[in-house]
């Protein structure tokens, strides 16, 4: 079987969607499909081409046996609507003329880049080949969430009317959360066609391991208790709402590490600054192969999200992997991400922006070593069962039913 996946991102890009195609499909290259993977000169999320690339028109490389095609795209930072939406447009561009040339059995296009998905339909159409739309974000409803669209606009509801057709013409949709199965059932969208593959874990890369002393000197941290945030510094995660709530209180004994780079980092950067917070480290982004060991210096680990109904659907892909670290999450979100992380015991919860929650966790989990240690052998047991070797068979398995 061929598959051709579209992605905006892949690595050496680090964030969730490239790390999760990526894993996948080299699952499903040991299983003897031929992939190819149609994807951008890596740039996320700064808009500028990484060192060793540069944006040409095409070029293929292999990597662990997936044969990726990188196109030219247009280049933004990963912030501001218009410059974003120009970027992902032309990316959409170059792979509906650029997978013209390709064969292949299925076309599979992946969120929350949406227009991905507009270049799979394109092709499926030409080639007459079944086309999988692999939904990891609603969308545009999760730009509405962040303000960057009003749901009352005139663009919203036509973006929204080719949502719901692209749902409606692909052979299969593969959510990564049930609340998003059951969001387009409610509107409108064959239960039969919808199968959830959820995200998970490469327990290869990620299990429990010693703290790297030498990494933690390295960085000049000292405190004993040091909370984690690894990931996209954007606009639906509320750092600024985190940065806010630290600097109320004295958590002097309380590191706070951040690693990652985003529409909004440099905000938060500065007002960490402004309110002179001596406890609080950035980090720009980390190639995915050295988080372990960042991730084995923290104690626990933030997943904050805004206050948002529409982020009650969602399950970030940052939680499974401290988990297999054996990390307890500190968790701002409500939904179907405290549903899992409840269900083994292995978060300390606060409602999203809410102050008082939120304190009153952090100094609860630095404080109490049995919460800790039960926390702990919690995030073991969720690693456990989102083994992501086994999520990428059991996605493999419903690509093959269209055969």
């Amino acid at each position: 079987m061929r598959i051709l996946f579209i992605t905006d991102n892949f690595p050496p890009e680090v964030n969730a969607p490239a790390t999760r195609t990526f894993e996948h499909a080299k699952e499903w290259v040991k299983k003897g499909v031929e992939v190819t993977i149609l994807t951008c000169h890596p740039n996320f999320p700064q808009g500028k081409v990484y060192d060793g690339y540069k944006n040409q028109f095409r070029k293929v490389e292999e990597i662990d046996g997936i044969r990726v095609v990188r196109l030219w795209s247009y280049m933004s930072r990963n912030e501001g609507f218009i410059k974003r939406t120009f970027d992902y447009m032309s990316f959409a561009f170059m792979s509906a003329i650029v997978g013209l040339f390709e064969k292949t059995d299925v076309i599979i296009a992946t969120s929350p880049q949406f227009f991905t998905t507009w270049a799979a339909w394109f092709l499926s159409k030409i080639k007459s080949k079944p086309w999988v739309f692999e939904l990891r974000d609603l969308w545009p409803e999760s730009i509405a969430t962040v303000g960057a669209l009003s749901q009352d606009s005139k663009l919203y509801k036509f973006l929204e009317k080719i949502e719901i057709s692209l749902y409606k013409s692909a052979e299969l949709v593969i959510p990564n959360t049930p609340a998003f199965k059951k969001n387009l059932i409610e509107r409108g969208i064959s239960e039969e066609k919808i199968k959830v593959v959820l995200n998970g874990a490469n327990l290869e890369l990620f299990h429990h391991e010693e703290v790297n002393i030498t990494l933690k000197k390295q960085l000049g941290i000292s405190s004993e208790f040091i909370v984690g945030y690894i990931g996209t510094h954007g606009l639906a995660h509320s750092l600024d709402f985190i940065i806010e709530s630290i600097s109320k209180v004295n958590l002097s004994k309380i590191h706070f590490l951040f690693i990652g780079d985003g529409a909004e980092k440099q905000k938060i950067m500065r007002m960490a600054h402004s309110k002179d917070l001596k406890n609080v480290t950035f980090l720009n982004p980390i190639p995915k192969e050295q988080i372990p060991s960042y991730l084995s210096i923290i104690d626990a680990a933030l997943v904050p999200l805004k206050k948002s109904d529409t982020f009650k659907t969602v399950i970030p892909s940052k939680i499974f992997e401290a988990c297999a670290m054996g990390k307890p999450i500190i968790l701002g979100v409500e939904g179907q991400a405290q549903e899992i992380t409840n269900r083994f015991g292995a978060s300390i919860n606060f409602k999203p922006e809410n102050e008082k929650e939120f304190i009153e966790a952090i100094i609860s989990i630095s404080n109490n070593k049995k919460i800790y240690n039960k926390l702990s052998k919690g995030a073991i047991e969720l690693a456990k069962n989102f083994d992501r070797k086994m999520l990428a068979l059991e996605m493999l398995n419903h690509i093959k039913r269209l055969m």
